[in-house]
């Protein structure tokens, strides 16, 4: 009887887990490999470039300050850096600020899963940059994501509004923590969460880093694989 009551009391519990499992979401499901640093801190290394006007040089719109650990762009013309290698899920966390000296702010953003050929803009998810709309997303040429309604902008559907905006003053650091797992991406920004949409391609693309019209520095790009 007692062997019989440790095989029921067995089952069950092996039935709750498999529930729980069955609820939480994929990051939580699977392990977590060993965080990468995208960006060195010293040069490029990992990195290639496209820009909108082909005669202008990478080095005449992207630097890096090796003693501070920054990568600089001066936001003119568009364009971006991006990883060479593909990723699929991840945790992607990354700081930015706008130019400490002038703090003139203006527009950037992190493009996710970047397919398909380089342009300015190629398809991907833009976890937005742009100044006091950190958070929002922009799905560029027809990628997909579903978010709740009411965070569809009425005048440009494509724009997936936040919740809120957080963003520290002008010219102070800010910290964007970004999962993509499977057809689920987040978007917290400096530790909220004010952005999340299901149903994203869940393909390998690039990551990129945009310039978009004003001087914006970059530093601790990191990645966790999400793996399944």
């Amino acid at each position: 009887m007692r062997n019989k009551l440790w095989t029921l009391t067995a089952l069950g519990l092996a039935a709750g887990l498999c529930a729980l499992a069955a609820a939480l979401p994929l990051s939580a499901q699977g392990g977590k490999g060993k965080e990468v640093r995208l960006f060195n801190g010293k040069d490029f290394t990992g990195w290639t470039h496209h820009l909108k006007d082909p005669a202008v040089k990478m080095e005449e719109v992207w630097r890096v300050d090796p003693k501070e650990g920054v990568i600089i762009c001066k936001g003119s013309p568009n364009g971006y850096i991006r990883t060479t290698a593909d990723y699929t899920n991840y945790n992607l966390k990354l700081e930015w600020r706008w130019d400490p000296v002038t703090k003139k702010a203006g527009n950037s953003g992190v493009l996710l899963r970047l397919v398909g050929p380089d342009k300015v803009w190629p398809r991907s998810i833009e976890a937005q940059l742009q100044n006091g709309s950190a958070g929002d997303f922009w799905l560029i040429d027809g990628t997909p994501l579903d978010t709740p309604p009411e965070r569809v902008d009425p005048k440009v559907p494509r724009h997936r509004l936040r919740t809120k905006s957080n963003e520290k003053p002008a010219g102070e650091w800010n910290e964007y923590d970004i999962t993509v797992d499977g057809g689920r991406v987040v978007l917290k920004v400096n530790g909220e969460v004010l952005n999340e949409g299901t149903g994203a391609e869940a393909v390998p693309g690039k990551i990129a880093l945009q310039s978009e019209g004003a001087e914006i520095h970059f530093r601790n790009i990191r990645l966790t694989p999400i793996e399944k």
